[in-house]
């Protein structure tokens, strides 16, 4: 099996194991010159490893198969959120080549690890695809850039 390439059987077996949930997607033509129009891109909606096969190389052959399926699809990038309190997932997704595009103040309406708080900040994680030569879609200081959950579409 190549990279980026999943066999059933290997889903049949793992089934228990992992989820990967992602989809390809645009805004419509009517936002084209809204501030809050997303450009053709591909959305990881969830990604799931049992932490009994964490470090195995799941979550890379995974994501691979969406970023083939996006620049198949032509897609400017793939992106995803992740809670700000997450860190050993923002570390797999930066070393998968993903960087933080902004930061979007209390988008969940929960605190993973701080009952204290009612809310937490997600972090709005890209990677550039083939198509996005020029690095549009993508920023290197994303940590400073903040904004709230309605400006998220």
């Amino acid at each position: 099996m190549q990279s980026g390439q999943l066999s059933f059987k290997f889903v049949r077996i793992w089934m228990e194991t992992l989820l990967v949930m992602g989809k390809v997607e645009s805004s419509p033509d009517a936002y084209k010159f809204s501030e809050h129009y997303l450009p053709w891109h591909a959305h990881i909606t969830a990604l799931t490893v049992a932490p009994e096969a964490r470090r195995s190389g799941i979550a890379k052959i995974l994501t691979d198969q969406l970023e083939v399926a996006a620049d198949a699809e032509n897609a400017w990038f793939v992106d995803l959120f992740v809670r700000s309190s997450n860190h050993r997932a923002i570390a797999l997704y930066k070393n998968l080549g993903y960087s933080v595009f902004r930061v979007v103040k209390d988008y969940y309406g929960d605190h993973a690890t701080d009952p204290s708080r009612a809310s937490e900040d997600a972090l709005d994680m890209r990677k550039p695809m083939k198509r996005d030569k020029d690095r549009q879609h993508i920023r290197d200081d994303g940590e400073t850039h903040m904004v709230d959950p309605e400006d998220v579409w």
